[in-house]
């Protein structure tokens, strides 16, 4: 019964709780990772992104990323005509996920006064506002993300699950060495579909949903992924 629209919508929820629930349990007041850190927050993206992957890869594909899913049509290696649904797959999938981290951590929502912290839960921002800096973050992230993934090759021999790994170390070494200008969205569900859910959801005391900075993690990653394309196809 499972189909590329359900599998991309499965994978990005999954992606999204595990993403957005290292964050929370980082960030917010009385859980038993608060303060753990930066390393704690790239460690659990990388490995939500291998467990997404590894999930639905064998259904979709596991593009779980709109950019991923544009670059790769725009490289030949997907039809376009699927995009659409992707995306909109994709798009639920983070919504229903960033709602699944919100019950999870609910009593941790109200024990925290930060809305900065609350916001963070559910989406990226930059250290440093700058909208044309934060934008180029976003661009270099993702284009390495994306030509790393148009540049890996399916190993003769298959490893199964662990076919994953090196689409999640490739998220932990951008992580790790280009996060923390932005946060490191390189992907527009992940960051707009629970900054949706944070603008909707009864969250106590929370802040705006700042959306004057929402284009940022959008652009960025699409063109990001569209120049990775274009310079994968060129070499």
């Amino acid at each position: 019964m499972m189909t590329p629209f359900l599998g991309e919508l499965i994978g990005t929820c999954i992606l999204v709780v595990l993403g957005d629930g290292i964050v929370a349990n980082v960030l917010l007041n009385k859980t038993k990772g608060h303060g753990s850190g930066w390393i704690a927050i790239t460690l659990g993206w990388s490995m939500a992104v291998f467990v997404a992957v590894y999930s639905v890869a064998a259904v979709s594909g596991a593009h779980i990323n709109p950019a991923a899913s544009i670059a790769l049509a725009a490289a030949g290696k997907f039809p376009w005509a699927d995009v659409p649904l992707y995306v909109a797959g994709q798009m639920i999938g983070a919504m229903i996920g960033a709602l699944i981290v919100w019950i999870s951590y609910r009593q941790h929502f109200e024990e925290t006064l930060d809305g900065d912290a609350k916001l963070a839960v559910f989406c990226t921002g930059p250290a440093i506002r700058s909208p044309l800096n934060n934008l180029a973050s976003e661009i270099i992230g993702t284009f390495i993300l994306i030509f790393g993934i148009l540049s890996m090759v399916s190993p003769q021999s298959s490893l199964g699950s662990l076919d994953a790994l090196p689409a999640a170390l490739l998220v932990l070494g951008i992580g790790l060495s280009l996060g923390g200008t932005t946060g490191f969205a390189i992907n527009p569900a992940r960051d707009l579909g629970p900054r949706i859910m944070h603008a909707i959801l009864p969250i106590s005391n929370k802040r705006d949903s700042d959306w004057g900075y929402s284009y940022i993690p959008v652009v960025g990653p699409i063109v990001g992924g569209l120049l990775a394309s274009f310079v994968h196809g060129l070499l």
